[in-house]
């Protein structure tokens, strides 16, 4: 047994459970139980009664979400179950509530059911503000989803699937620029046909990606092959433009990206060498990558991540969920739709600063302390733009909504100026710009914070400013304000 291995189960047996249920308001008194729960409690209930919609204001529906699975298709795992499989879900829901502030319930349901599956969370949604489906096999995954997304006017987000697409995309945008290549331009081969190589290809496509080949174990997929599942059908007309027959090797030649999420070591170093110049390698398969990155380097790639948070550039889905459901919640989406998708992937990938990504990073780390505020605001907005958010505030109350919610987890508090600095890389602003450009700061000012930093000073921005005084913390309301009063 691994180290790791007998560490995690010492660990589990002592919390027995990573989640527990902590009340906001303790009852002190007779006067409390009488407001919490009888009789006074029968006033919202009789207001909601009246206006399902103020569910929203009496209850936690409004940032609770359910971590729903059937344990079919857990981690590296496989179908190992309901039971086996509620550590991955109590974990889920840990990071909801440590990365963004989110209340989550594990759900795992005894059945692989696809139509009870449906009835199932069709019955227990109105307790929820959001749905994130777990670890539920493919094509079964796709019609759970479609079928809930139709049916309910709260997010439903299956993450397997739009979470690693997400995050993929985050880290090709920032790939792109390393080779030079526009998006559009990219010929991208992505290896795996589930869950997650679906959900990818789907993104890259609405990203602009207009070469996009996908292949399984018997090889490329070719539009009206009867061999075909109807998921997989449908994703072979939707790609492999030039009709290419054959296995990996043969839609690799001359390629620029290899997505995998795959199968252990299978990719070659010598079929890198047949890509085109300066390929990248995203070797997602877990615990073990398609090709380990010193491997794929000495090959000749350019870029490579893996799935693993012991290499670097990890694409892993905690870059997106939190906050995507974040900025989701908040303005109350009735879904997620591509907009807000592609808006969170702009989002991530923006967190990335240019000396980082010449030095080969295209992605933050899951620890950035403005990821989650990041993600959230560009799902917000994008919400608001696209006419299915239910709350349209105006970006300062937003910001501070968020900002509210937020304070709560231990990744945000205290990080005014990181989170400054993301909402403006979020409206393409450097650090700095804005401030100069609303008289906070002068030119001359901004020059000389930017050149203590290029000359290696390790502060913030911010707290180079503050040091010199020309920087106080409400700066960031104020900028918040003024850009308000611009379009994005």
């Amino acid at each position: 047994m691994h180290e790791i291995d007998q560490a995690s189960l010492e660990l589990h047996e002592k919390l027995r459970g990573k989640l527990a249920t902590v009340p906001k308001r303790h009852v002190g008194g007779p006067k409390d139980l009488a407001l919490l729960y009888t009789p006074g409690v029968a006033a919202p209930c009789r207001a909601i009664a009246r206006d399902p919609g103020l569910v929203y204001n009496y209850t936690g529906k409004g940032n609770l979400v359910a971590v729903v699975s059937d344990g079919s298709a857990v981690l590296g795992l496989g179908n190992i179950g309901p039971e086996a499989g509620l550590p991955v879900m109590e974990g889920k829901a840990l990071l909801f509530k440590d990365f963004a502030g989110i209340d989550a319930f594990p759900l795992v349901l005894a059945t692989q059911d696809s139509d009870e599956i449906v009835r199932t969370v069709r019955a227990l949604a109105p307790s929820f503000g959001g749905i994130n489906l777990e670890d539920i096999s493919a094509p079964r995954c796709f019609e759970i989803e479609k079928a809930l997304q139709d049916s309910l006017s709260i997010p439903v987000f299956h993450d397997d699937q739009h979470g690693t697409a997400i995050v993929v995309l985050a880290g090709l945008m920032n790939a792109a620029q390393l080779i030079e290549k526009p998006l559009k331009d990219l010929r991208v081969v992505v290896n795996g046909a589930g869950a997650a190589g679906t959900a990818i290809s789907k993104m890259l496509l609405s990203a602009g990606v207009s070469d996009v080949v996908v292949c399984d174990r018997a090889g490329i997929l070719l539009a009206g092959d009867p061999a075909l599942n109807p998921a997989m059908g449908e994703l072979a007309g939707m790609t492999n433009p030039r009709g290419l027959c054959g296995r990996l090797e043969t839609a690799l030649r001359g390629a620029d990206v290899f997505i995998g999420v795959s199968a252990p070591r299978l990719l070659e170093p010598a079929w890198i060498k047949a890509m085109g110049p300066s390929p990248v390698v995203f070797a997602l398969a877990n615990p073990d990558p398609e090709i380990l990155p010193d491997e794929a380097r000495a090959a000749g790639a350019k870029v490579v991540a893996t799935g693993r948070s012991d290499l670097p550039n990890q694409i892993n889905n905690v870059l997106a969920f939190p906050g995507i459901f974040r900025g989701a919640l908040d303005v109350r989406a009735t879904e997620v739709n591509q907009a807000m998708k592609l808006a969170a992937a702009q989002a991530i990938a923006g967190l990335v600063p240019d000396q980082e990504r010449r030095r080969g990073v295209i992605v933050p780390p899951p620890f950035h302390p403005s990821l989650a505020f990041a993600v959230a605001l560009g799902v917000a907005e994008a919400a608001i733009k696209s006419g299915v958010a239910q709350e349209a505030l105006s970006r300062p109350d937003l910001i501070r909504k968020i900002q509210t919610m937020l304070s709560r987890t231990g990744f945000f508090r205290g990080k005014t100026d990181e989170n400054m600095e993301a909402a403006m890389n979020h409206y393409q602003e450097k650090i700095g710009e804005g401030l100069v450009r609303i008289g906070v700061l002068s030119s001359s000012q901004c020059d000389e914070v930017l050149s203590l930093q290029n000359s290696g000073d390790k502060r913030l921005f911010g707290e180079i400013a503050l040091a010199k005084g020309y920087l106080d913390f409400d700066t960031l309301i104020h900028y918040l304000q003024t850009s308000s009063k611009r379009e994005p």
